[in-house]
């Protein structure tokens, strides 16, 4: 999923899709330590998946955080 879709979704959708990337991470993980993971980049792909999620989220609460600045003021 690429940034510009991640962009798209709704925080509930938002918090739903890092549920279950950390829940990919988790089994992808495990099947590597179990040595049932054939394709090992399916680790660092789940990594930036995560990492874009956590962005987007954290985009979106400065954005708040600096509206609420402006109408305080």
């Amino acid at each position: 999923m690429d940034i510009g879709k991640i962009r798209e979704l709704s925080d509930a959708e938002l918090e739903q899709a890092l549920r279950d990337a950390k829940q990919d991470l988790w089994s992808a993980r495990f099947a590597l330590t179990t040595r049932q993971l054939n394709d090992t980049s399916t680790i660092p792909q789940t990594r930036h998946r995560i990492a874009r999620i956590l962005t987007v989220q954290r985009e979106r609460l400065m954005t708040r955080t600096a509206q609420a600045g402006r109408k305080s003021a």
